[in-house]
This record gives structure tokens, sequence and C-alpha cells, in this order.
């Protein structure tokens, strides 16, 4: 059936788009550490706003209908191919200076294993059971999703725990990394490490980290953009073998032992 309400839609996101880089980046100072708003922010931000129920009246209520949130939540990736290709395009000029350091972002894909070490003791400790399974499996991205559809289904309550945070992520993970990253670089860590740390298998957690460091170090932006991109392509590569030969069994095991449940039945 033919959606009525995409030209509302369309003609909302192009309007957004536009206020939002009139805007452009914006900065704010806490201390000594610089925090900064990009574009991709305030874009967020304002469509979160007129999300809200109390707003959805009228015109909003025809951008926000229920063919308009299926049809961009389908079609989202469409949208973030041309960027992946702009980033594929701009580790081809890095290519020597990133595989001199090859080994480095191997060492990086370990770093996914923190939604586990650090996520389930914690996810346990407030009250949830099989649903920590699939809320710290990873960042809740497409290869969690399909992992645990595919094991648990997506009704079970290890299918509701990685729905929340890929539901979560969409609507908060580029703006929460796009405020973060670029706080870490006060702590002494390198741009060039944020940069690899930022391809987390999600384009547009990456994309808002990555923007947010180069805004920070605009004589490194190629680099970062490099690194980021370079590390996300990775992370989409190997990131599914480091899920099941490293998180999974990882987590089981934690699991196992931070509740009597995870003893009693083994989480097969």
């Amino acid at each position: 059936m033919k959606n009525k309400n995409f030209i509302y839609l369309l003609v909302f996101s192009v309007v957004v788009i536009l206020i939002a880089e009139m805007i452009g980046i914006r900065a704010i100072m806490v201390g000594k550490v610089r925090i900064g708003f990009l574009p991709l922010v305030f874009a967020l931000a304002i469509t979160m706003l007129f999300a809200m129920k109390g707003l959805r009246k009228g015109i909003i209520k025809k951008i926000y209908s229920e063919e308009n949130v299926k049809f961009s939540g389908k079609y989202l990736i469409i949208i973030m191919l041309p960027l992946m290709a702009k980033y594929g395009a701009d580790v081809a000029p890095k290519l020597k200076d990133i595989l001199s350091i090859g080994w480095i972002f191997l060492i990086q894909e370990i770093g996914n294993l923190g939604t586990i070490v650090l996520g389930l003791p914690v996810a346990v400790l407030i009250g949830l059971r099989r649903e920590a399974i699939g809320s710290t499996l990873g960042l809740g991205r497409e290869g969690e999703l399909a992992y645990i559809s595919e094991k648990y289904t997506l009704n079970s309550p290890e299918g509701e725990g990685v729905l929340a945070m890929y539901i979560f992520g969409t609507l908060f993970g580029a703006l929460f990394f796009s405020i973060v990253a670029p706080l870490f670089t006060f702590m002494g860590l390198s741009p060039e490490a944020l940069a690899i740390a930022s391809g987390m298998g999600s384009a547009s957690m990456m994309t808002g980290a990555s923007s947010s460091l180069a805004a920070v170090y605009p004589q490194l932006k190629e680099t970062i953009r490099a690194y980021a991109a370079a590390s996300q392509l990775l992370t989409s590569f190997i990131g599914t073998f480091t899920m099941v030969f490293l998180a999974v069994p990882l987590q089981r095991f934690m699991y196992s032992k931070l509740t009597k449940e995870g003893k009693k039945d083994g989480r097969k």
C-alpha cells in the first residue's frame, strides 16, 4: 500500500538537515574540557524532541506515522552506504600507515569484550537475568541482533535484551559517542588511539565519535577518519568471529558464575 505520509517525512528530513547544518559545530567548555556538538547531534535532538508523544499532533503525527517509522528503520542502511564508501576512500591514502600498525587494529577487537566484562556484572546486579545475555553481548547492533534472533528468537528474554540495546543505540548511540569521545583526549589518550576505538561496528556511532575527534584535532582530520574507517571495516569483517568464538563463551562462563539460573540451565 502506498505511503501517503512519505512526502511529509521527506520534507521534514530536509528541513532538519538544513537547520542542523546552519547551527554547525558548537562547543562548550566544562573546566578544561572542550565538548563539541556536531550537526548530527542537533539533528538527533530535533527529531527526538518532535517524536515525543505529546507533540505528535497534526502534521507531526503524519511525519511520525507508523509507516514512516518502519520505512526509516528499514532503509537507514541505504543512507549509510554512501558514507561508508566515503570512509573507504579515506582509508586508501593512509593505507601504508594503517598496515604498519595493523596488529593494533586486531588487538582493538578484544575491546569489544568490554560490554561483557564490565556490563554483565552490572546487569545482573540491577536484576536482569536472561535479558542480560542479549543486552551485554555487544553494542546491540546488527551482528548481535542476528545471533540472538537465530539462537533464542526475539520474543525471548534474550531477544528483549538485545532489542532494547539496539533501539537505545539507534536513538542515543551517535549522540553519546560524539560527546564522550573528545573527553578521553583530556585523559592523555592519543587521538589516533581514540580514532581506532571509534570503529565499533556501528556506522552512525563511528561517525559521531570520529567527527567529534576531528573537530578537536583538525590538523589530524584525515588520519582520524582513515583510522576510524579502517577499524570499522575490520570490526564489520571479523566482529562476528570475535563474538561467536570469544564473546559468547566468555559470557556463558561469567553468567553461570554470577547467577544460579545460569548454573542450572548452563545457558546452552
